[in-house]
């Protein structure tokens, strides 16, 4: 048995966090991953790699399914769970085909790097608090139980950068799937399947139902989704949820917590404190870019 197994079974209880951090460093780093998805290094670098960037999608699955392997469209879809699996498979095999998956990691890390440096500032990119970020975030990656947890576990298998500012981002990325393969659980246990996972959370008002439609299910299929969850009573006629909509969201909601919380409880009470604190500046930074959509899909800054 090794060490890493070892401090996932200590890790596996958590205790000491409040529920209210572990969802606020989700909301501080949540930016700081997303960021390689819409900052122009992003869609530099994917062009120097041959794919199209009339569009985001190409790059998206690339970067984001990378660590997966050379992965098929029902694969990926399982695994991103929300998005389309007939979307998925207009961009999947095809862009392994551009470029397998080894190339796409290469890119998305030189790609991050270009990104924070330009949104950031070289000052603190290179500055000691990036640096002490960096190191408290790889502590709590590191204590991560990832089993179950198919994209939080490729991401934790790669090799770690050097840079600070790299590896924030990398340890934020393998946090933040940690989370989402989590939130993954508690959707099926809720009994949402990935439609229904969306109407609902379109129903409490996270976003709007245009900001869905990125995840491309049809018209149909959101109407669909939407009378099963009226059948559950859980949307009224409207599609807005009803008081047992919005209790079983909530419940997803702090499940979705409960599970995300063992890395911070390994980081424990000071160490998760002073993360908060010097996530604030390059958050700030990263939201005063403007590169990020002021809707999204995640409901960050609604729920």
């Amino acid at each position: 048995m090794d060490a890493r197994h070892d401090d996932e079974q200590r890790t596996a209880a958590p205790e000491g966090v409040e529920p209210g951090r572990v969802r606020q460093l989700w909301h501080l780093l949540e930016p700081l991953h997303a960021l390689v998805y819409y900052a122009p290094a992003t869609f530099e670098e994917a062009a120097a790699l041959g794919h199209a960037v009339d569009e985001r999608w190409p790059a998206y699955f690339a970067w984001r399914a990378a660590p997966l392997g050379p992965a098929g469209p029902g694969r990926v879809a399982a695994a991103f769970y929300s998005f389309s699996p007939a979307m998925v498979a207009r961009y999947l095999p095809e862009v392994w085909r551009t470029s397998d998956p080894e190339a796409a990691l290469a890119a998305r890390l030189r790609a991050v790097d270009r990104a924070y440096r330009a949104v950031l500032g070289e000052d603190l990119v290179t500055g000691p608090a990036v640096a002490e970020a960096a190191a408290l975030a790889r502590r709590a990656a590191d204590a991560a139980v990832t089993a179950g947890r198919p994209l939080a576990a490729a991401n934790a298998e790669l090799p770690w950068p050097e840079a600070p500012h790299l590896v924030l981002w990398q340890a934020a990325t393998i946090l933040r799937e940690h989370r989402g393969d989590g939130h993954l659980a508690a959707l099926l246990t809720a009994g949402l399947d990935p439609v229904e996972a969306l109407v609902s959370f379109a129903a409490v008002g996270a976003a709007g139902e245009r900001v869905f439609e990125s995840r491309g299910w049809s018209a149909g299929e959101w109407a669909a989704g939407r009378a099963r969850l009226a059948a559950r009573g859980l949307v009224d006629s409207a599609g807005t949820a009803t008081e047992a909509g919005r209790a079983l969201r909530a419940e997803v909601e702090r499940r979705t917590d409960e599970l995300a919380a063992g890395p911070w409880a390994a980081l424990g009470p000071a160490g998760t404190a002073r993360l908060a604190d010097l996530l604030g500046e390059p958050w700030l930074a990263v939201i005063g870019s403007g590169l990020l959509p002021a809707e999204n899909t995640l409901g960050i800054g609604k729920v």
